[in-house]
């Protein structure tokens, strides 16, 4: 016969295997609840479960970093303390890796619990918790211990892997919106500049990034008139692409039915001002010259003035409006009319020609208006390669925003 002692051992060992096996189960039920990509509220509640009903923890406070930031993420038991107040006194255990007893540790909050169990990926801490009104018996303090550890290991790293998979997904959003955005701003830049015997176009257009929030157009409206645009919408992305592929087919449509500029510039900030509720506005200078009458009418609406050049001198074209898409109705509207002489040089341009990331002495519009005046007698694409090359000579920095440059010499 067996004695007391044998089956008191035959016992324990009994309890342990069905112990072990009840403490894999659990972990069974929460990996395949994360195969599933069950929610962070039934992974939560599982946990609860688990330290509840099968280890008897009376008390529960589990904070998860998120954003720079912890969050009280699991709580039970006991008056639930301020967020902050918890992390403060999970600081003070920052050296800690493995599960430790605080029942006695010097700090009020921390010895209201039994135990600090730390979760670290590497030298980073991802998540503390605390348990207490926990009295496990002294040979399986440490068993238990471990599990709860790996449990809660198990389920920080799933909520990891959910919040990687949210920002690959945002990731991969944000590039194929970056990619539309760029096949429509393709589509806005002309892709062959006119050239006549009596207008000769150039122009540059250099993207800060992928994709710009410029745009410019020339059109030729009929034998004797041509219309020309230079633009520039508040912010980036396949919105403002949008946006400023609408504005292009609206410019189009208007300025072939409609005579004055002022009805154009007016249309256009009305279909801005629908298009984007005032979240978004657009500065431009538009222009169109009679080849008859040699008259040049503009609005320059908040947009950089225009340079008109003839003979040495330079002229800046600053009459207009405020920019579009910011009022209903534009608070004032000023249209400009000028008499181009043959042989003058036009230079229009958008701010990122003059912004860059640091300020440089070397280049301003004082600068810029001392060039035209010097190579204001170069063909139109050679002024504009002349203009950018002297710019990378003196600017130490890239253009912190888009550059456009759209020069037209009129003979």
């Amino acid at each position: 016969m067996q004695n007391i002692e044998e089956i008191s051992a035959e016992d324990e060992l009994i309890r342990l295997l069905l112990k072990r096996q009840t403490e894999l189960n659990a972990l069974l039920e929460v990996t395949q609840a994360i195969n599933k990509d069950t929610g962070t509220p039934v992974l939560i509640q599982m946990l609860q479960v688990i330290l509840k009903s099968y280890l008897q923890v009376g008390k529960l406070r589990f904070l998860i970093e998120k954003d720079g930031n912890y969050v009280l993420l699991s709580k039970y038991g006991g008056d639930i303390e301020n967020v902050g107040t918890l992390h403060k006194a999970c600081l003070k255990l920052n050296k800690i890796k493995s599960p430790a007893p605080v029942a006695e540790h010097e700090d009020s909050l921390l010895k209201k619990y039994d135990y600090f169990i730390p979760i670290y990926h590497k030298k980073k801490a991802l998540a503390f918790a605390l348990i207490g009104d926990f009295n496990p018996s002294a040979e399986l303090i440490n068993n238990d211990l471990n599990f709860i550890q790996t449990v809660i290991n198990v389920i920080v790293v799933a909520l990891e892997n959910k919040k990687l998979f949210r920002e690959r997904l945002q990731s991969e959003r944000f590039q194929r919106e970056m990619e539309l955005a760029v096949e429509v701003q393709n589509m806005l830049v002309p892709l062959k500049i006119y050239k006549d015997s009596r207008v000769e176009v150039s122009s540059r257009y250099i993207p800060h990034q992928n994709i710009g929030g410029d745009y410019f157009d020339f059109i030729r409206l009929n034998d004797q008139e041509f219309l020309w645009c230079v633009a520039d919408v508040s912010g980036k992305g396949i919105s403002a692409a949008l946006l400023m592929a609408n504005f292009q087919a609206s410019l189009h449509a208007w300025s072939a039915v409609e005579q004055d500029l002022n009805n154009i510039i007016e249309r256009l900030n009305k279909i801005v001002i629908n298009n984007t509720k005032g979240e978004r506005f657009i500065t431009l200078f538009l222009a169109k010259y009679n080849e008859k009458t040699r008259k040049l009418n503009y609005i320059n609406a908040g947009h950089n003035a225009t340079a008109l050049y003839y003979k040495g001198e330079v002229t800046t074209l600053k009459l207009g409006t405020t920019m579009i898409g910011v009022f209903d109705e534009l608070p004032f509207l000023n249209q400009g009319e000028v008499t181009i002489e043959p042989g003058s040089l036009i230079v229009n341009y958008t701010d990122g020609l003059m912004d860059h990331e640091q300020t440089n002495k070397n280049w301003h519009e004082e600068g810029l208006i001392d060039f035209i005046k010097t190579h204001g007698e170069l063909p139109a694409d050679e002024f504009n390669q002349q203009l950018m090359d002297h710019i990378n000579l003196v600017i130490k920095g890239k253009p912190i925003d888009d550059v456009t440059l759209l020069s037209l010499r009129i003979f």
